[in-house]
């Protein structure tokens, strides 16, 4: 009879090794069926010489559209697009079609917040429940999160968009978009933790139409948007010509989605301009720099539905580089594609700027 020491296969490795290492294998190869190979098989292809074939490129994974901004330094902006501005009548992309540009909108807010904090109307340090009283008992932990904690998504405020009852029947008015965030428990304490909520921000907008006393985007307008000399954004699909606006696309749906309204629209190349301003610092009045500082980010993306975009800024290279898609799919794999599609456009500018020097 063999003892335990001789249960060995030929190659002396024990049984349990073995198992263990079968089981390993079997994992991986069921792992397989998972695998999202769109993401990958875009991540491995050769990286073309320039950004207009990588727009070509992208269109050929499956995006509509397509409408990308770059600007390096003190060089004019240059415009690549693909696909099609509106599919259904065959009309291609247009780089001065107006956006919704979604969460890039925060920037806008932040700026408007550091203005407001330098004048002094403002404290970041003042607890929410001063604003919104009777909310206490509604959001948890309201009387101790302060302004700074929601611009920093440090405030455990449950993000209302992370309510699945929300894109039921959309879309809703600012009030109604808040109802989604009422009476859960925090994300995590105050101060604690980091977890992006887009409640914090529609906060934020109510707490400047309260300083002010008039819409948040009218104040936007009159010390942001005007004073850059910028024409092409505005607050709300209401206030444009609906001719104007890129359509937007969701994965399985063939109605156009851009009549619903998602808040600030703008061309890509305000945007741009935009976010040069804001890293140069020339959107800031003297103080204000220092407070944006503390408050927020410098680049930023978007999602809504029909809508993904990402507006960035690349020190290395002193380059903006702007990047609208028309086409989302919030169980799908979009939004990683439309990043690896940035991320390429970005080596691809490296690539230039290396062979330029």
């Amino acid at each position: 009879m063999k003892t335990s020491k001789e249960t060995t296969v030929k190659s002396n490795t024990p049984i349990s090794i073995v198992i263990a290492r079968l089981c390993l294998l079997v994992g991986t190869v069921t792992s397989l069926f998972f695998v999202p190979w769109i993401l990958v098989y875009a991540w491995l292809l050769p990286l073309p010489n320039t950004v207009q074939a990588q727009v070509d490129e992208a269109i050929g994974h499956g995006f509509d559209g397509m409408i990308v901004y770059v600007q390096k330094g003190s060089e004019p902006a240059n415009f690549y697009t693909g696909g099609w501005n509106d599919r259904a009548n065959k009309i291609p992309a247009d780089p001065t079609s107006l956006f919704k540009i979604a969460s890039i909108s925060k920037l806008y807010v932040s700026v408007s917040i550091a203005k407001l904090v330098n004048e002094g109307r403002l404290s970041i340090d003042t607890p929410v429940s001063e604003y919104f009283p009777e909310l206490v008992g509604h959001i948890e932990n309201l009387d101790q999160i302060t302004i700074h904690m929601m611009t920093q998504h440090r405030s455990g405020i449950p993000n209302f968009s992370n309510n699945p009852e929300f894109w039921l029947d959309h879309p809703h008015t600012t009030d109604e978009s808040l109802q989604f965030a009422l009476d859960l428990p925090a994300s995590f304490a105050p101060n604690e933790g980091y977890e992006y909520s887009n409640t914090n921000y529609l906060l934020l907008r109510k707490i400047i139409e309260q300083t002010v006393g008039y819409d948040h985007y009218q104040f936007i307008d009159e010390r942001i948007i005007k004073p850059l000399g910028l024409q092409n954004t505005y607050g709300s699909i209401n206030d444009v010509n609906l001719d104007d606006v890129m359509s937007g696309y969701y994965v399985g749906n063939e109605e156009d989605q851009k009549a619903q309204d998602y808040g600030m629209m703008a061309t890509a190349e305000d945007v741009g301009i935009f976010l040069r301003a804001l890293n140069d610092g020339s959107v800031f009045e003297e103080g204000e720099k220092e407070i944006y500082d503390q408050l927020y980010v410098y680049e930023h993306g978007g999602l809504v539905v029909g809508y993904q975009s990402y507006a960035e800024y690349h020190h290395d290279i002193d380059t903006v580089v702007v990047q609208f898609i028309n086409t989302t799919d919030f169980e799908g794999y979009e939004w990683n594609l439309s990043e690896i599609m940035i991320n390429r456009i970005v080596r691809i500018l490296k690539n230039q700027t290396k062979s330029e020097n």
